[in-house]
């Protein structure tokens, strides 16, 4: 029986385009003035550092700003990168340069389960800071209230299925009880190598295969109770 649902963000929740397209650019464009501008502040100095070691040193200041700049290119996930983005993204929400994408079945969704007593929790490469800001300024409100943990790539990798068998213990249910939502048959397929039960979202953009995971268009199609 399922007590639990672990969502994926970007694909599922949200459409790629808004990551892609708005986030990381966005991102990108004010990365270096951000990095200039509060290269002293305590949180930043460390990140800059956890990237700086990631990078193998990366020279001066402005050859780790070229090194983060070809990450976000490339789509890296490097956990001290995407809490910088978070950070910057957080200065775009508050100026309301953009809001979070969240589709409108997956916001009915998630309220619809968190009332029927699912708990919620949600697993993404970008930083828990950015998730909670994602899903705190959507067209539908903030849907923080809803969940009942993030996870980012803290607690490991998403195609590994040690990072899932990590967060069943943080939320302390049983693999099996948890149902894992994504785009992504790698991530899918880690979960269910853990213990979890599996349904991949098939999105615009999004074309699989998935393998034997069941498949879902939308969240009116996943079915984790009968309702």
């Amino acid at each position: 029986m399922v007590k639990a649902i672990l969502t994926d963000i970007e694909g599922t929740t949200s459409s790629l385009s808004f990551v892609k397209d708005v986030l990381f650019p966005y991102a990108a464009q004010r990365l270096p003035d951000f990095v200039r501008a509060h290269r002293d502040d305590p949180q930043v100095a460390q990140l800059l550092e956890d990237a700086r070691a990631v990078a193998d040193g990366a020279g001066d200041e402005e050859a780790l700003i070229a090194q983060l700049l070809e990450w976000i290119a490339t789509d890296r996930k490097i956990t001290p990168l995407k809490a910088l983005q978070g950070l910057i993204w957080e200065e775009g929400y508050a100026r309301g340069d953009f809001r979070g994408h969240i589709y409108e079945d997956a916001a009915r969704r998630l309220r619809d389960w968190h009332g029927a007593g699912l708990r919620l929790y949600v697993y993404s490469s970008g930083s828990v800071h950015a998730q909670k800001l994602l899903f705190g300024h959507t067209d539908y409100g903030d849907l923080t209230p809803v969940f009942g943990g993030f996870f980012d790539t803290r607690i490991g990798g998403k195609r590994e299925p040690e990072s899932y068998r990590a967060i069943a213990s943080e939320i302390g249910l049983p693999p099996g009880e948890i149902l894992f939502l994504s785009d992504i048959r790698e991530e899918l397929d880690a979960a269910r190598d853990a213990g979890m039960a599996t349904t991949a979202l098939r999105r615009e953009g999004v074309t699989g295969p998935f393998g034997e995971h069941p498949v879902a268009d939308d969240f009116d199609g996943v079915r984790p109770i009968e309702d």
